[in-house]
């Protein structure tokens, strides 16, 4: 392969992860892999066999995410929960008799409508208020 195609074709990397890096709205994702072309375009200037151009292109890459991602990953913050992770231990009320055997039941959540289920398989009646236990698919788990 020419010299001048390797230098491109690094250079072409380099911008695709760039853009693939923009595209993703999770920070530093594959802003390691351009850096990485971007180490061996300078290797392809140098005249570097391809393969060692590759080499240099892996490990490069390599040891950026295991060097940085750490320090990157401080900077990202705290998690913040999901919705699902929030509806956990809230209260809703019961607005279709729950019936596990029947596989029928239905509470209200903050105004939203739930398939619902309950925890130990008891039957619970339209009307009482539940604990939700947990988020499973589209349905709760619920507690009285």
């Amino acid at each position: 392969m020419s010299e001048t195609f390797m230098i491109v074709f690094w250079a072409v990397a380099f911008v695709f992860f760039l853009i693939c890096e923009v595209a993703t709205c999770t920070a530093l994702v594959s802003v390691w892999f351009a850096l990485g072309a971007l180490i061996s375009m300078f290797f392809a200037i140098g005249k570097v066999s391809f393969l060692v151009q590759c080499i240099v292109f892996v490990v490069s890459s390599a040891l950026l995410v295991a060097l940085t991602r750490p320090f990157a990953k401080k900077l990202q913050g705290k998690k913040v929960p999901t919705n699902y992770e929030l509806d956990e231990g809230m209260t809703a009320a019961v607005i279709e008799d729950i019936d596990n055997i029947a596989n029928k039941g239905r509470v209200r959540l903050s105004g939203t409508d739930w398939a619902a289920r309950s925890e130990n398989g008891e039957p619970i009646p339209a009307g009482h208020a539940v604990i939700v236990v947990k988020v499973d698919g589209s349905k709760l788990i619920v507690r009285e």
